[in-house]
């Protein structure tokens, strides 16, 4: 079980919850310590004077902030200390924003957001019952560990998620940071174009995130356990793929489709990453493996057949949500999923454009 890294109060307008943040990732990266080759000797970090090559003690370090070449202001760890924000005690929500309208791109660390204290439970419930119903999230700035972040606080099947976001100065630009980024064009060939889509469209897959792993750990543990056995291990690796000619891209994109059509149903279900998670994605010819432009022209289900929603899995809720167009329906929960259904449902219901 892990631990809380933070505990304090959550705010919005006159309501306090107390809640515990606790980690919802963590590292299966393999570790290794450096060594000296042919010796089992460590090889540590040291901290030294570049001029002189001397060690120096960690009690003579001092932050230094490059104004030119060799010009620095020396700033002491102890008027860094007097600046830091400190441990904060209250995440204050500001506002709600809709979570579809903020960019993935400032998504930086998810937390679960956990309730301290178990007679505010109720209020903890009704907090994450709100959040789903309105499918928004709390804006928050607080403090943690001598540091500001900008959080989201979101409802996410049945508790609280606390997302902390990048700065809005902390993006880069693309047109700045990408060499050579082409100008978005329209006048692509139209057959071209559509055989594109027609791929997409075959190649399409309900996510699931526990189809994919990641395999260069596995390799790397493997060849650990291969030399820690004696046993030699040959490596070796593909060719690099050649880029697309131009005038190669619509028999290309035909082939690539000939393929996915021949292919479509025999791939395997699970286990699938990387390139063979994207190209060998093929599904089924059943109501799961239907193409999602195919599922879209299903009649919506009445209404009677989505009031009991409670045993469905959140794959089997997106699904209906598609086939009745519910706007932004991938950045939705399970919760949230349940009731956009039953608003859908409704008669006069009118539905905006598909995400």
């Amino acid at each position: 079980m892990a631990k809380a890294v933070w505990k304090g109060t959550l705010t919005f307008g006159l309501v306090s919850l107390p809640v515990a943040l606790y980690p919802a990732t963590e590292s299966h990266a393999v570790r290794f310590h450096q060594l000296q080759r042919g010796t089992t000797d460590r090889v540590r970090q040291r901290r030294v004077n570049e001029r002189t090559g001397e060690e120096v003690p960690f009690e003579d370090v001092v932050k230094g902030y490059e104004l030119a070449e060799g010009q620095y202001v020396v700033v002491e760890p102890a008027e860094l200390e007097e600046l830091s924000p400190g441990r904060s005690r209250t995440i204050e929500i500001g506002g709600f924003a809709d979570l579809a309208e903020i960019d993935p791109v400032l998504f930086d660390k998810t937390y679960y957001l956990g309730p301290a204290d178990p007679a505010t439970a109720k209020v903890y419930q009704l907090l994450v019952e709100a959040l789903a119903h309105s499918r928004r999230a709390g804006i928050a700035v607080f403090a943690m560990r001598g540091k500001e972040y900008l959080t989201a606080v979101d409802s996410a099947d049945g508790l609280l998620e606390l997302r902390t976001l990048h700065w809005a100065d902390e993006l880069r630009d693309p047109q700045q940071e990408v060499p050579d980024l082409p100008a978005r064009r329209r006048d692509f060939n139209r057959t071209e174009l559509a055989t594109a889509e027609q791929l997409i469209e075959m190649l399409s897959v309900d996510w699931n995130p526990d189809d994919y792993h990641d395999t260069h750990e596995e390799r790397v543990r493997a060849l650990v356990a291969a030399k820690a056995q004696g046993r030699e291990v040959v490596l070796s690796s593909g060719a690099e793929p050649e880029a697309t000619e131009l005038t190669d891209l619509a028999d290309v994109l035909r082939r690539s489709l000939d393929e996915a059509r021949a292919a479509r149903g025999t791939g395997p279900k699970g286990g699938r990453s990387g390139a063979a998670g994207r190209s060998g994605a093929v599904r089924d010819a059943g109501a799961k493996g239907a193409p999602k432009r195919e599922r879209a022209r299903r009649a919506p289900e009445p209404a009677e057949a989505v009031e009991d929603l409670g045993s469905l899995t959140k794959a089997e809720l997106y699904r209906r949500a598609a086939a009745l167009g519910v706007p932004h329906r991938s950045t939705m929960t399970r919760d949230q999923l349940q009731y956009a259904l039953k608003a859908a449902a409704r008669p006069g219901r009118k539905l905006g454009r598909a995400s």
